[in-house]
């Protein structure tokens, strides 16, 4: 009975991945020239590498089309599953949300034709107020099945016999909001070459579909819509991108991402999985500091650091390739570390 309920989740993830793919790929090729014609362009930064002023124009939101596949693909999950599943939806919440912080930003950035859009506080306003909610919601929430609550140490396994630690509930919140911001932020930051955030997040995104299957279906339904969301996504993404997800789509990845490590007591690692996110929002930060400290120097030639190594003469795709490979090395060792470590 548990292989045949096993196989039943397998199948049921992977008509969600096909079933999300496919969306993204129809909606692609409608998509676009709605957005070109309403001259939804990329504002590219001024200060950035002069091989991206040819990418100025380009059409950005494309996260919409990730999220209108992802939660299309999810209902049709449920159907499959016979029922709703609230994990699912908690994800979606946090995914959602954050992506329409990045709507409002991509928006006012296209009205006023410069990179700046919503004013920081602005953003930091809403991502905290979508944390904040979904870090409640979570916290009171017992039909899961999870110990909430509880993260794991990297590399002991899951369960009663791994290394942990339970975080009471006035802890917890504020934790979980810091897990929801700092993992958003790195994201978002990811987001600079074509293809860059959505291939290393497909990766990520499987590391999750794994540790869902053994611990939380609903982390694994909701990692299978994104993965065929992502794929779709990538084949108007990837170099030369005729689209970019913008703010929308970047947002809404460092959404998915910190709610499924929350409901699986994964947070820590996300610090190896998204190893990626976590060097770009580093390197910024070094950056920030470095050129306050020296007055005026920088420590790379540009922050963030995929930025770094396309200045010092490697090609996006090359960049893209190195950042997905030790991100799939790492996907690889945590779901040793998280699964098989007994």
């Amino acid at each position: 009975m548990k292989l045949e309920a096993e196989t039943g989740l397998l199948r049921i993830l992977f008509e969600t991945a096909l079933v999300s793919f496919i969306i993204s790929m129809l909606v692609g090729p409608k998509l676009i020239p709605a957005l070109h014609k309403m001259k939804f362009g990329q504002e590219v930064r001024d200060d950035g590498p002069e091989s991206h002023l040819k990418k100025q124009g380009t059409p950005t939101m494309g996260g919409i089309m990730i999220l209108g596949s992802l939660i299309c693909a999810v209902a049709v999950g449920f159907a499959a599953m016979g029922k709703v599943d609230t994990g699912a939806l908690k994800i979606l919440f946090l995914t959602v949300t954050f992506g329409l912080t990045g709507l409002a930003d991509d928006y006012l950035k296209i009205k006023r034709h410069n990179s700046d859009g919503l004013m920081p506080k602005q953003k930091l306003a809403l991502q905290l107020l979508s944390a904040l909610i979904f870090a409640i919601w979570v916290c009171f929430s017992t039909e899961d099945g999870i110990n909430l609550g509880r993260v794991y140490v990297p590399f002991t396994g899951y369960g009663d016999t791994a290394l942990y630690f339970d975080l009471p509930k006035w802890a917890f919140i504020p934790f979980t909001v810091l897990v929801c911001l700092g993992t958003d932020n790195g994201t978002n930051f990811t987001d600079g070459l074509d293809g860059l955030c959505s291939s290393v997040t497909i990766v990520v995104a499987l590391f999750f579909m794994a540790v869902g299957i053994i611990l939380s279906p609903g982390t694994a339904l909701t990692s299978a819509g994104l993965i065929g969301a992502l794929m779709g996504f990538l084949m108007f993404n990837s170099y030369p991108a005729k689209v970019f997800m913008g703010d929308t789509g970047s947002l809404a990845l460092g959404g998915f991402v910190a709610a499924c490590a929350v409901l699986n007591g994964a947070e820590l690692y996300i610090l190896i999985v998204g190893f990626i996110y976590l060097a770009e929002v580093l390197s910024v930060i070094i950056q920030v500091g470095y050129f306050k400290a020296t007055k005026g120097k920088r420590f790379f030639k540009m922050a963030p650091i995929h930025h770094h190594f396309e200045l010092c003469g490697n090609s996006e795709t090359r960049i893209v390739t190195a950042f997905t490979i030790v991100t799939a090395l790492l996907a690889g060792l945590s779901v040793i570390g998280f699964l098989y470590v007994r």
